[in-house]
């Protein structure tokens, strides 16, 4: 007879979920020996939970289907919580199995005992369900898949008892249609619209599926005609950028450089975005960054068919036949000297091949990394969209396999690498085509910063020590080494092209370690939160000049 992984097994082929990223144990094993009799599923080992739900990230945001995680009880779920984090900031679709004791065995408290569904509804909200017996867990596992799947998106937790996915008489369920998104809002449009034509300054704020092409278009149409203003969000999920599409400004970070941005906007249009706030609360300043003067509207909210939305809203206002303003082609020249963040970023933007993939979670050492690619070939762009990082590497992994024709390049800080380093091992085994470059400062550079911004005063040596790397500087190359991983060390920009191209024209994975001062360090950084705390006291044109050099 089936037994209920077997069945399960054959639930999520039938469904479409083709790969599961895995860090079983022993409540887990039938569901790994159910593996071998499916031939559609692929499986993917990661050394850490954390790399597991990371790559059910990626993958998802390049497939535009969920993939299915497997994690161990409680505290393999735990581990595995900060990037499921970030998926549910980013809206992405996972099917989140994790396995549990036998029904019978939670009687006894036994030492991996914990309340997994409490966990679980850190990362997923709308949908945790524990399986209670073999018949229902197909029809429990169908109805995950369906909210996964169903816009906005999201983690759907389903936790699997060991004797649930050992017991007989398993039987497979047919997949479940996922709730149709809302269509647009006739009254929302015309307001919108009333607000485009009333000749008050007017942004587009796009998140989501809203910086995917079509709608990229349909959004610079609009922008086109009436003038416009087009903003993406700070951290996107993904993003379509490069020569011969719409060029659009992402909201900075530092929510001093974004409240310049969003100066003088009288109308902030929503569309698959949420209103801009600052990312952490500051002493003495506004967490919301919309100005008072300003009136929010939403176009399309997540779970909403976002292009019906701009595609009504072009019609109301007679813009669907007005010529986009397009990126035009150009690339930065090839760098030279001693290497710097700004010359890796620009080494990037030379050389970037169509069509790739670019995961970025270069934190400070990537701010010239938007520039430096803007002309750059086609790509698709991965950010880090909750914030907690370890991001980068995982989800590389999972977009080399939804896109396996496709280079992937992940720019990564130094601290942010070392979260997930796993992730190495399993581009190794899995061979994946992803040049991985590591932005070596040693330091937590970000922190720096942000110990200045939050008025902390008086920092001295132990509170400086736990923000930086130096005692001993760590050696990605030779990690990498040790994980079957081509690993390099440069320190000048000729080194840094020449291993690039390197890696580009070579399968397989890469990783460049480079070797950089701080992009914000000495001067700059005791500088910076002064100049930040003055923006609002100077004129608006020096304001926008001063956020172009930070925050290009």
């Amino acid at each position: 007879m089936t037994n209920g992984a077997q069945a399960l097994m054959k639930t999520l082929v039938d469904a479409g979920i083709e790969v599961c990223f895995s860090n079983p144990g022993t409540s887990e094993m039938h569901f790994v020996a159910a593996l071998d009799g499916e031939p559609k599923m692929r499986a993917v080992l990661a050394l850490f939970e954390g790399v597991a739900t990371g790559a059910a990230d990626g993958y998802a945001r390049m497939a535009d289907k969920p993939a299915a995680t497997l994690l161990h009880l409680g505290a393999g779920l735990g581990n595995g919580l900060a990037n499921l984090h970030n998926a549910r900031k980013g809206k992405v679709p996972i099917v989140n199995i994790v396995g549990d004791h036998a029904t019978h065995h939670v009687q006894y408290d036994a030492q991996l005992q914990s309340d997994i569904e409490t966990v679980a509804r850190n990362v997923s909200p709308g949908f945790v369900r524990a399986a209670r017996s073999t018949a229902t867990l197909c029809q429990d596992a169908a109805e995950a898949i369906a909210a996964a799947r169903t816009l906005p998106g999201q983690v759907a937790t389903l936790i699997l008892p060991a004797d649930v996915s050992w017991g007989e008489g398993g039987v497979a369920s047919s997949p479940l249609q996922p709730a149709s998104p809302r269509a647009a809002d006739k009254a929302a449009v015309e307001a919108i619209a009333a607000a485009i034509r009333s000749g008050e300054s007017v942004a587009l704020l796009l998140g989501g599926r809203a910086l995917r092409e079509p709608a990229l278009l349909a959004a610079a149409r609009i922008a086109a005609h009436y003038g416009v203003t087009l903003f993406a969000e700070t951290f996107p999920t993904r993003m379509q950028r490069g020569a011969g599409l719409p060029a659009v400004e992402r909201l900075a970070y530092l929510a001093e450089l974004a409240s310049v941005q969003l100066t003088n906007i009288e109308h902030l249009v929503l569309v698959d975005a949420k209103a801009p706030v600052s990312f952490f609360a500051y002493p003495g300043k506004q967490s919301d960054l919309v100005p008072e003067t300003c009136r929010v509207h939403t176009l399309a909210a997540p779970d909403q068919d976002v292009m019906d939305c701009l595609v009504k809203l072009s019609e109301v206002v007679e813009s669907h036949e007005a010529k986009p303003t397009l990126q035009a082609a150009k690339r930065p020249g090839r760098p030279k000297g001693r290497l710097t963040a700004e010359k890796v970023c620009k080494a990037v933007g030379h050389l970037l091949p169509e069509n790739a993939i670019i995961v970025d979670e270069s934190i400070t050492s990537g701010l010239m990394l938007s520039v430096m690619t803007a002309g750059a070939p086609p790509h698709d762009l991965l950010t880090l969209t909750g914030g907690a990082i370890g991001q980068g590497l995982p989800n590389a992994v999972g977009a080399a396999i939804a896109c396996p024709d496709r280079p992937i390049l992940a720019l990564i800080g130094d601290g942010s690498a070392m979260y997930t380093i796993q992730a190495l091992w399993t581009m190794a085994r899995e061979q994946l085509d992803v040049t991985t470059i590591i932005f070596n400062n040693a330091s937590y550079s970000v922190l720096n910063i942000e110990l200045e911004r939050v008025g902390a005063q008086q920092a001295g040596k132990k509170a400086r020590s736990q923000l930086d790397l130096n005692g001993p500087v760590i050696s990605f190359a030779q990690l990498a080494q040790g994980m079957g991983v081509h690993g390099v060390n440069v320190d000048t920009a000729e080194g840094m092209v020449r291993a690039l191209e390197y890696a580009l024209s070579n399968p397989g994975p890469h990783l460049i370690e480079a070797m950089i001062p701080e992009s914000l360090s000495g001067m700059k950084r005791k500088i910076l939160p002064w100049m930040l705390r003055a923006l609002p006291s100077l004129p608006l044109p020096v304001t926008r000049a001063l956020k172009k050099k930070l925050a290009p």
